[in-house]
Protein backbone atom coordinates (compact mmCIF):
# COMPACT_ATOMS: atom_id res chain seq x y z
CA UNK A 1 0.00 0.00 0.00
CA UNK A 2 1.53 2.99 -1.29
CA UNK A 3 0.85 6.65 1.12
CA UNK A 4 2.56 9.82 -0.29
CA UNK A 5 2.54 12.84 2.04
CA UNK A 6 2.78 16.48 0.61
CA UNK A 7 6.27 17.02 -0.71
CA UNK A 8 6.47 13.48 -2.13
CA UNK A 9 6.92 12.83 -5.69
CA UNK A 10 4.21 10.94 -5.77
CA UNK A 11 1.58 13.23 -3.90
CA UNK A 12 -1.13 14.36 -6.40
CA UNK A 13 0.12 17.89 -7.12
CA UNK A 14 -3.81 19.03 -7.42
CA UNK A 15 -4.04 18.49 -3.71
CA UNK A 16 -1.60 21.21 -2.66
CA UNK A 17 -4.67 23.54 -3.69
CA UNK A 18 -6.52 22.87 -1.01
CA UNK A 19 -6.00 24.55 2.17
CA UNK A 20 -5.76 21.73 4.46
CA UNK A 21 -4.55 18.97 2.19
CA UNK A 22 -4.48 15.29 3.50
CA UNK A 23 -1.60 14.57 5.55
CA UNK A 24 -1.10 11.07 3.57
CA UNK A 25 -2.94 9.76 0.54
CA UNK A 26 -3.26 5.76 1.55
CA UNK A 27 -4.38 3.66 -1.80
CA UNK A 28 -5.41 0.37 -2.02
CA UNK A 29 -3.56 -2.94 -3.51
CA UNK A 30 -2.53 -3.64 -6.05
CA UNK A 31 -2.10 -0.05 -7.28
CA UNK A 32 1.48 1.57 -7.07
CA UNK A 33 2.44 4.94 -7.77
CA UNK A 34 3.23 5.11 -11.64
CA UNK A 35 -0.21 3.43 -11.93
CA UNK A 36 -1.94 6.37 -9.66
CA UNK A 37 0.10 8.90 -11.74
CA UNK A 38 -1.85 7.66 -14.67
CA UNK A 39 -5.21 7.41 -13.62
CA UNK A 40 -5.14 10.64 -11.96
CA UNK A 41 -3.50 12.26 -15.32
CA UNK A 42 -5.81 15.32 -16.49
CA UNK A 43 -8.61 15.28 -17.76
CA UNK A 44 -10.19 14.56 -14.98
CA UNK A 45 -13.67 15.08 -13.80
CA UNK A 46 -15.86 14.57 -11.05
CA UNK A 47 -19.09 13.08 -11.23
CA UNK A 48 -21.21 13.23 -7.82
CA UNK A 49 -25.15 12.76 -7.06
CA UNK A 50 -27.45 11.63 -4.65
CA UNK A 51 -27.44 8.39 -2.99
CA UNK A 52 -30.89 7.63 -3.70
CA UNK A 53 -30.97 8.89 -7.21
CA UNK A 54 -33.76 7.65 -10.01
CA UNK A 55 -33.04 5.03 -11.78
CA UNK A 56 -32.76 7.36 -15.10
CA UNK A 57 -30.45 9.41 -13.46
CA UNK A 58 -28.07 6.00 -12.42
CA UNK A 59 -28.49 4.99 -15.94
CA UNK A 60 -27.72 8.73 -17.54
CA UNK A 61 -24.44 9.12 -15.03
CA UNK A 62 -23.28 5.92 -16.54
CA UNK A 63 -23.96 6.75 -19.97
CA UNK A 64 -21.99 9.81 -19.31
CA UNK A 65 -19.02 9.02 -17.67
CA UNK A 66 -18.18 6.01 -20.45
CA UNK A 67 -19.20 8.46 -23.16
CA UNK A 68 -16.14 10.64 -21.37
CA UNK A 69 -14.06 7.80 -20.52
CA UNK A 70 -14.32 6.95 -24.53
CA UNK A 71 -12.90 10.47 -25.16
CA UNK A 72 -10.06 9.62 -22.41
CA UNK A 73 -11.39 11.90 -19.92
CA UNK A 74 -10.79 10.48 -16.33
CA UNK A 75 -13.81 9.98 -13.62
CA UNK A 76 -13.09 10.41 -9.95
CA UNK A 77 -16.09 9.96 -7.45
CA UNK A 78 -17.05 8.87 -3.98
CA UNK A 79 -18.02 5.06 -4.25
CA UNK A 80 -21.51 5.61 -2.69
CA UNK A 81 -24.82 4.40 -4.19
CA UNK A 82 -26.67 5.80 -6.86
CA UNK A 83 -25.06 8.82 -8.88
CA UNK A 84 -21.55 7.53 -7.61
CA UNK A 85 -21.52 4.03 -8.42
CA UNK A 86 -23.22 4.85 -11.80
CA UNK A 87 -20.44 6.76 -13.20
CA UNK A 88 -17.53 4.78 -11.57
CA UNK A 89 -19.26 1.56 -13.69
CA UNK A 90 -19.85 3.78 -16.66
CA UNK A 91 -16.42 4.27 -17.26
CA UNK A 92 -14.98 1.17 -16.00
CA UNK A 93 -17.92 -0.07 -18.77
CA UNK A 94 -15.54 1.92 -21.58
CA UNK A 95 -12.35 0.36 -20.32
CA UNK A 96 -11.83 4.43 -18.97
CA UNK A 97 -9.79 5.55 -15.90
CA UNK A 98 -11.61 5.93 -12.73
CA UNK A 99 -10.77 6.94 -9.28
CA UNK A 100 -12.89 6.21 -6.18
CA UNK A 101 -12.18 8.83 -2.84
CA UNK A 102 -13.48 6.85 0.49
CA UNK A 103 -14.89 8.55 3.72
CA UNK A 104 -13.15 5.03 5.76
CA UNK A 105 -9.67 3.37 5.74
CA UNK A 106 -9.04 2.05 2.27
CA UNK A 107 -9.46 -1.88 3.36
CA UNK A 108 -13.17 -1.37 4.31
CA UNK A 109 -15.64 -2.26 2.25
CA UNK A 110 -18.35 0.79 2.86
CA UNK A 111 -20.97 0.70 1.32
CA UNK A 112 -21.70 -2.99 1.50
CA UNK A 113 -24.00 -2.40 -1.67
CA UNK A 114 -20.92 -1.44 -3.71
CA UNK A 115 -18.79 -4.11 -2.64
CA UNK A 116 -18.04 -5.76 -5.96
CA UNK A 117 -17.43 -2.75 -7.66
CA UNK A 118 -14.97 -1.91 -4.99
CA UNK A 119 -13.37 -4.63 -6.25
CA UNK A 120 -13.34 -4.32 -9.17
CA UNK A 121 -12.17 -0.47 -9.17
CA UNK A 122 -9.17 -1.81 -6.88
CA UNK A 123 -8.08 -3.62 -10.09
CA UNK A 124 -8.90 -1.44 -12.91
CA UNK A 125 -8.63 2.13 -11.49
CA UNK A 126 -7.46 3.25 -7.97
CA UNK A 127 -9.30 3.36 -4.44
CA UNK A 128 -8.08 6.21 -2.05
CA UNK A 129 -8.60 7.45 1.61
CA UNK A 130 -6.69 10.14 3.68
CA UNK A 131 -8.03 7.76 6.58
CA UNK A 132 -5.51 5.34 7.87
CA UNK A 133 -6.63 1.42 7.17
CA UNK A 134 -9.41 -0.39 9.28
CA UNK A 135 -10.57 4.08 10.08
CA UNK A 136 -14.54 2.96 10.23
CA UNK A 137 -16.71 5.24 8.43
CA UNK A 138 -18.21 8.20 10.38
CA UNK A 139 -20.42 10.88 9.00
CA UNK A 140 -18.20 13.43 9.26
CA UNK A 141 -16.39 12.00 7.21
CA UNK A 142 -17.81 11.79 4.28
CA UNK A 143 -17.63 15.54 3.32
CA UNK A 144 -14.34 15.85 3.99
CA UNK A 145 -13.82 13.61 1.72
CA UNK A 146 -15.50 15.64 -0.68
CA UNK A 147 -12.72 18.22 -0.56
CA UNK A 148 -10.47 15.57 -2.85
CA UNK A 149 -12.86 14.49 -5.41
CA UNK A 150 -13.14 18.35 -6.06
CA UNK A 151 -9.16 18.48 -6.07
CA UNK A 152 -8.36 15.82 -7.97
CA UNK A 153 -10.77 16.75 -10.63
CA UNK A 154 -11.02 19.18 -13.70
CA UNK A 155 -14.44 20.39 -13.41
CA UNK A 156 -17.29 18.76 -10.94
CA UNK A 157 -20.53 17.51 -12.51
CA UNK A 158 -23.85 16.68 -10.32
CA UNK A 159 -26.63 15.01 -11.09
CA UNK A 160 -29.16 14.40 -9.31
CA UNK A 161 -29.18 16.26 -5.42
CA UNK A 162 -31.40 17.79 -3.13
CA UNK A 163 -31.09 21.39 -1.61
CA UNK A 164 -28.32 19.57 1.61
CA UNK A 165 -26.41 17.33 -0.15
CA UNK A 166 -22.69 15.76 0.09
CA UNK A 167 -22.94 16.86 -3.59
CA UNK A 168 -23.86 20.43 -3.38
CA UNK A 169 -20.87 20.17 -1.01
CA UNK A 170 -18.05 18.89 -3.46
CA UNK A 171 -19.56 21.67 -5.97
CA UNK A 172 -19.18 24.24 -3.83
CA UNK A 173 -15.87 23.30 -2.76
CA UNK A 174 -14.76 22.57 -6.58
CA UNK A 175 -15.78 26.29 -7.22
CA UNK A 176 -13.90 27.77 -4.20
CA UNK A 177 -10.68 26.12 -5.66
CA UNK A 178 -11.57 28.17 -8.93
CA UNK A 179 -12.45 24.78 -10.57
CA UNK A 180 -15.91 24.53 -13.30
CA UNK A 181 -18.72 22.99 -11.47
CA UNK A 182 -21.64 21.15 -14.26
CA UNK A 183 -25.10 20.60 -13.29
CA UNK A 184 -28.00 18.75 -14.88
CA UNK A 185 -31.05 20.76 -15.29
CA UNK A 186 -34.55 19.26 -14.10
CA UNK A 187 -37.95 19.61 -13.65
CA UNK A 188 -39.17 22.06 -10.29
CA UNK A 189 -41.43 19.17 -9.16
CA UNK A 190 -38.45 16.28 -9.22
CA UNK A 191 -37.40 15.55 -6.00
CA UNK A 192 -33.59 15.31 -7.49
CA UNK A 193 -33.41 18.68 -9.33
CA UNK A 194 -33.95 20.97 -5.88
CA UNK A 195 -30.03 21.29 -5.44
CA UNK A 196 -29.20 21.13 -9.13
CA UNK A 197 -31.28 23.80 -10.28
CA UNK A 198 -29.88 25.75 -7.34
CA UNK A 199 -26.10 25.20 -8.95
CA UNK A 200 -27.39 26.55 -12.00
CA UNK A 201 -29.12 29.77 -10.20
CA UNK A 202 -26.12 30.09 -8.53
CA UNK A 203 -23.98 30.56 -12.38
CA UNK A 204 -22.76 26.95 -12.83
CA UNK A 205 -22.57 25.44 -16.25
CA UNK A 206 -25.52 23.56 -17.71
CA UNK A 207 -25.39 20.09 -18.64
CA UNK A 208 -27.42 17.37 -21.07
CA UNK A 209 -24.89 15.25 -22.67
CA UNK A 210 -21.36 14.76 -22.70
CA UNK A 211 -20.37 17.08 -25.16
CA UNK A 212 -20.93 20.06 -22.55
CA UNK A 213 -18.40 17.90 -20.23
CA UNK A 214 -15.69 18.54 -23.22
CA UNK A 215 -16.41 21.49 -24.36
CA UNK A 216 -15.70 22.51 -20.07
CA UNK A 217 -12.67 20.99 -20.32
CA UNK A 218 -11.77 22.53 -23.56
CA UNK A 219 -12.23 20.01 -26.20
CA UNK A 220 -14.09 20.43 -29.31
CA UNK A 221 -16.64 17.34 -29.16
CA UNK A 222 -17.11 17.38 -32.58
CA UNK A 223 -18.91 14.35 -34.06
CA UNK A 224 -16.30 11.23 -35.70
CA UNK A 225 -18.04 8.20 -37.95
CA UNK A 226 -16.88 4.90 -38.71
CA UNK A 227 -17.10 5.97 -42.45
CA UNK A 228 -15.14 8.68 -41.92
CA UNK A 229 -12.94 9.66 -45.16
CA UNK A 230 -9.45 8.67 -45.14
CA UNK A 231 -7.66 11.87 -43.93
CA UNK A 232 -5.31 12.19 -41.51
CA UNK A 233 -5.82 13.21 -37.79
CA UNK A 234 -6.41 16.70 -37.72
CA UNK A 235 -8.09 16.79 -40.60
CA UNK A 236 -10.53 14.26 -39.46
CA UNK A 237 -10.88 16.99 -36.23
CA UNK A 238 -11.66 19.92 -38.82
CA UNK A 239 -14.34 17.66 -40.12
CA UNK A 240 -16.08 16.83 -36.93
CA UNK A 241 -16.04 20.18 -35.21
CA UNK A 242 -17.83 21.28 -38.43
CA UNK A 243 -20.29 18.75 -38.34
CA UNK A 244 -21.34 20.37 -35.05
CA UNK A 245 -21.69 23.49 -36.23
CA UNK A 246 -20.39 25.46 -39.40
CA UNK A 247 -18.10 27.76 -38.95
CA UNK A 248 -16.13 30.19 -40.63
CA UNK A 249 -12.09 29.73 -40.92
CA UNK A 250 -10.85 31.83 -37.88
CA UNK A 251 -13.80 30.25 -35.77
CA UNK A 252 -12.10 26.57 -36.86
CA UNK A 253 -8.83 27.22 -36.11
CA UNK A 254 -9.80 28.27 -32.43
CA UNK A 255 -12.24 25.79 -31.81
CA UNK A 256 -9.82 23.16 -32.61
CA UNK A 257 -6.89 24.63 -31.23
CA UNK A 258 -4.85 25.48 -34.64
CA UNK A 259 -3.09 28.27 -35.87
CA UNK A 260 -4.18 30.42 -38.82
CA UNK A 261 -1.63 28.28 -41.15
CA UNK A 262 -2.39 25.56 -40.10
CA UNK A 263 -6.07 25.33 -40.47
CA UNK A 264 -5.53 27.19 -43.97
CA UNK A 265 -3.88 24.36 -44.86
CA UNK A 266 -6.19 21.71 -43.72
CA UNK A 267 -9.40 23.40 -45.14
CA UNK A 268 -7.30 23.72 -48.51
CA UNK A 269 -6.91 19.98 -48.31
CA UNK A 270 -10.28 19.76 -47.60
CA UNK A 271 -11.82 21.17 -50.35
CA UNK A 272 -9.39 19.86 -52.79
CA UNK A 273 -11.31 16.45 -51.90
CA UNK A 274 -14.57 17.55 -52.05
CA UNK A 275 -15.36 16.61 -48.09
CA UNK A 276 -16.25 20.37 -47.54
CA UNK A 277 -17.97 23.59 -49.43
CA UNK A 278 -17.77 27.11 -48.51
CA UNK A 279 -20.68 29.03 -47.82
CA UNK A 280 -21.58 32.48 -49.12
CA UNK A 281 -21.20 34.28 -45.64
CA UNK A 282 -17.78 32.18 -45.31
CA UNK A 283 -18.60 29.65 -43.47
CA UNK A 284 -17.25 26.18 -43.67
CA UNK A 285 -19.82 23.45 -44.29
CA UNK A 286 -18.94 19.22 -44.42
CA UNK A 287 -20.07 17.67 -47.52
CA UNK A 288 -19.67 14.16 -45.78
Amino acid sequence: MIAPAPGDPDYPERLHDLADPPGRLFVREPVDAERLRALLAPPLVAIVGSRSASAAGIAFASRLAGELAASGVGVVSGLARGIDAGAHQGALDRGGRTVAVLGCGVDRDYPSATVPLARRIAVDGAILSEYPPSTPPAPFRFPERNRIVAALADATIVIEAAARSGALITARLALDLGRDVLAVPGAPWQSGAEGTNLLLKDGALPLTGAADALVALGFDPGTTRDDDPAVDGSARKVLAALRREPASADVLAARCGLTSSAAAALIAELELKGLLVRELDGRLVPTA
